[in-house]
């Protein structure tokens, strides 16, 4: 087989068939991004540079919001607060920090509260950087959405609490269920008029909901199918309408959802948590290897993390033995790399897929 670029690479691959090689994906961390930057000698805004020192294949897009700010900061607590009413501020710990979620301002909320919290207008976002992304990354598979999308249990739980949310799941909470509603359908929009954007030329759509625990699920079966499959459907339907492979991310013990994942029309899933209950490689393609393609499964909280080089070449190593026959994977870390990872233990992991997932 002769090279392939890309976005042919991640196509065959999704389509459960072998490239020349496996495709890689990258997400991590500033400090991590920083590290990396300097080791390659970029621009610390150099982000596209770091991501061809890597061979990426992937790229994604989302519209940036254009429109008026509709809930204030807070400065004197150190508090942003986005388009939606999510309120964050910076919390450090030894090895960096983040912008973590707090307040949860509809908490309390009533239905008629949560009818009347502002939200974002589809028109209010630039759709035109979406072709100007397809014109700047031509042979890239370029995704629409993210682990975001629509994301219901997160996405409410920065506004209710992840409690709350739970809650509202179980006992069908009129203020939590319109909630998810709202936003799903302002994704929805957002999705499509993307897509729209795009014109044929996107690739894949992405989205997410965290399903899992590391020890089992986070919601039933049953719950899944009632209140979340539903809403799942319309967005995978809508990236079929549109000729594109659907990639689903699920953190945690998510495989008990994986045959509703495939009646659904779900072509990948990403993160693959190896250490979660039935989650490893193995289990995961031997049950579901025919039917499902794999993104992810190097975890972070692994040899990355705590171990040496040499141990990241090996469990990276295994991982491909495992996941790469008959094609159907995508290389990638099973959530954004932390802070305290070794900067030799990225470019070990990078440096295996190079060295180990090549078909030819």
């Amino acid at each position: 087989m002769t090279s392939l670029n890309s976005r042919e690479r991640v196509r065959i691959a999704l389509a459960r068939h072998e490239p020349d090689r496996v495709p890689v994906n990258y997400s991590a961390n500033a400090g991590i991004d920083a590290r990396l930057k300097e080791h390659f000698g970029l621009a610390p805004d150099d982000n596209e540079g770091l991501l061809r020192a890597l061979e990426v294949d992937f790229r994604s897009f989302w519209p940036p919001y254009r429109g008026p700010q509709l809930h204030a900061d807070i400065p004197e607590r150190g508090i942003k607060t986005d388009c939606w009413g999510v309120r964050r501020r910076w919390i450090e710990h030894p090895s960096g920090g983040y912008w973590d979620y707090c307040d949860f301002p509809l908490l309390n909320a009533t239905e008629e509260e949560v009818a009347r919290w502002p939200m974002p207008n589809p028109d209010h976002f630039d759709y035109a950087t979406a072709r100007q992304a397809r014109q700047q990354w031509p042979n890239l598979f370029l995704t629409v959405g993210g682990p975001g999308v629509p994301d219901i249990i997160n996405g409410n739980g920065m506004l209710r609490s992840m409690e709350q949310t739970l809650v509202d799941l179980a006992t069908d909470d009129p203020a939590g269920l319109l909630l998810a509603r709202r936003r799903a359908d302002i994704l929805f929009a957002l999705a499509e008029r993307t897509l729209d954007a795009l014109d044929g030329k996107a690739d894949g759509l992405w989205l997410g909901e965290d399903l899992g625990t590391q020890i089992g699920p986070m919601i039933s079966l049953d719950l899944y199918r009632r209140v979340l499959r539903p809403i799942h459907q319309r967005f995978v339907d809508l990236g079929r309408a549109y000729g594109i492979p659907v990639i689903i991310h699920s953190c945690g013990s998510s495989s008990w959802a994986f045959e509703d994942f495939i009646e659904m029309g779900i072509a990948a899933v990403d993160t693959l948590q190896p250490e979660a209950a039935q989650m490893a490689p193995a289990y995961l393609k031997s049950r579901f290897g025919n039917r499902l393609a794999f993104h992810g499964a190097i975890s972070t909280a692994g040899p990355l993390a705590t171990g040496t080089p040499d141990d990241v070449r090996k469990v990276c190593r295994q991982t491909l033995e495992v996941m790469m026959p008959g094609g159907g994977y995508c290389l990638a870390p099973t959530h954004a790399i932390q802070d305290n990872t070794p900067t030799e233990n990225v470019l070990a992991m990078y440096e295996a897929a190079r060295r180990f997932g090549r078909y030819r």
